[in-house]
Formats: C-alpha cells, structure tokens, sequence
C-alpha cells in the first residue's frame, strides 16, 4: 500500500517540560523518532545521512547513552531499575530502503541499538521499504529490534469516521494482530510493541492494543519519556532536518518548543 504523509508542522512559542522538574531518582528519556535519510532532504520525513550521523556524534561526545528501547520499557514494567541519566532511546518508523543503506552503517559504527516499527505490507512489496532479508540481517547485528506498526498504517482517525462500529473492530484487530502474527513469524522473537501510525490513538485503540498482546504502544507526542506518563502511550520526539544544532541540543535537555503535528 502506498504511504502517503499529510504533515503540517507548526512551531509554537511553548517548551515542554525540562529533564531537570522530574524527582532525580526517576528517568526524563527522550525517544528520538527516525523515518527516512539520504543525501539531500527529499520530503519532510527524510534527514540528511551526514546528520544524522551529527547527532550520534553529539551524543557520544557529550556523554549521552543510548539504550534499547526494551530497556526504558522495562522500566515502566517494573522488570528493570531506573535507566542511567542521559539515556537517549533511537526508533525509527516505517522500515523505509535508506534504513538499510543509510541508518545501517552509521548504527554499526557507533554501536547503537535501534528498534524498527513495521508495517508489514510493505516489506519486499514497496519500492519504498525493506525486504524481509534485510530486515533479517539487521536482526543479526544484535543492534536492531523489530516492533509492529501496524499492517498496513492506516489512519485511523479517517477509518473512525467512515466505518460501522462492527466494520472498524475488524479492520483494527486485523491491523494488530496480523502485524503482530508476521513479524514474528518471518523474523522471530516477540512483538509487543506498538508505534501508532500518524501517532493517532485514544483510548478504543488503546484497548484493542492491550487485547492484542502489545504491552507498550507509541505516539509522537513531543517530550520526554517521564515517570508520569503510561507505558501505554511513551512520547517520541518526530525529528526532522533541522533538528540539529542548537535545536538538536535543546530536545536532548527537554526544552525544545512544541511542534503540533495535523493531518
């Protein structure tokens, strides 16, 4: 299925809360969220190859430590203690072919751990996106986790508005469970992460996640990962090209302004 973005990206004068107003014990972690890179900025989702490899240079030369995403969801689940200060989790939506060409690489070379949200319709399908081989390759790596984002992406907010009740309850159990039900069987492991597509949820959704087996799920709401918030809807920060510099630095310290996201 083709994967069409409708994104309105407004700056607002507002910051979100800094690392510094959660209690010391407890973790302020921000997720940084990936979608596509390449040599010039094609659309914009994409960021340049050269910086993103900046900001993995920031992060190690400013003592930064990258996590898994499993580990910061451990926490939550209490299975784990509290992650390190200035942990940083990198995620990257979709799958997208620069995943292997680009993101690889630079992920080899700094020893970060990545986890992957797919929708599985468009692997080995869409020019756009992975193959299964490759996807299995960067399993192999022990760098990479791969997570469901869905079947096919929807938007949700649209299926919400055209379809019966008993019509939406179909096409949303079949997006979570067949995600689910493919990655595990082409790659593995256990899938019980959801990234939502658009970052569109509420709490029907949430519920149709729970009842499926996932016991994490993702938005793209723009903070840090914070003792307050539920493991059932972490925040990632949707990075773009210019996030980087000065504004690369103030979302690493929580103090980046708002960015509303319409579609």
């Amino acid at each position: 299925m083709k994967h069409i973005w409708s994104i309105l990206l407004v700056l607002s004068i507002f910051a979100t809360p800094a690392l510094a107003s959660l209690p010391p014990q407890q973790p302020g972690v921000p997720i940084l969220l990936y979608h596509r890179f390449g040599p010039t900025v094609a659309d914009g989702m994409t960021i340049t190859t050269p910086v993103f490899e900046s900001h993995l240079q920031y992060l190690r030369n400013n003592g930064f430590k990258v996590i898994p995403l499993r580990r910061l969801v451990d926490w939550y689940q209490k299975k784990a203690p509290a992650p390190p200060p200035k942990s940083v989790v990198i995620v990257e939506d979709d799958a997208h072919k620069t995943v292997y060409s680009d993101m690889l690489p630079l992920v080899k070379k700094y020893n970060v751990p990545v986890t992957i949200f797919v929708y599985p319709s468009a692997i080995s399908n869409a020019k756009y996106a992975m193959t299964w081989e490759q996807l299995r390759e960067l399993k192999k790596t022990g760098l990479f986790d791969i997570q469901s984002h869905t079947f096919w992406h929807p938007n949700f907010k649209r299926e919400k508005k055209k379809l019966k009740p008993a019509e939406l309850d179909k096409l949303v159990n079949t997006q979570l469970r067949k995600s689910k039900d493919k990655l595990e069987k082409e790659l593995g492991g256990s899938v019980d992460m959801l990234a939502w597509p658009f970052g569109i949820f509420d709490d029907y959704l949430l519920g149709k996640a729970a009842a499926s087996g996932y016991t994490a799920t993702f938005t793209i709401e723009r903070h840090h990962a914070g003792a307050g918030d539920s493991v059932m809807k972490l925040p990632r920060y949707l990075l773009i090209n210019s996030d980087q510099g000065k504004a690369f630095a103030q979302i690493l310290a929580g103090t980046a302004p708002k960015r509303n996201i319409a579609y």
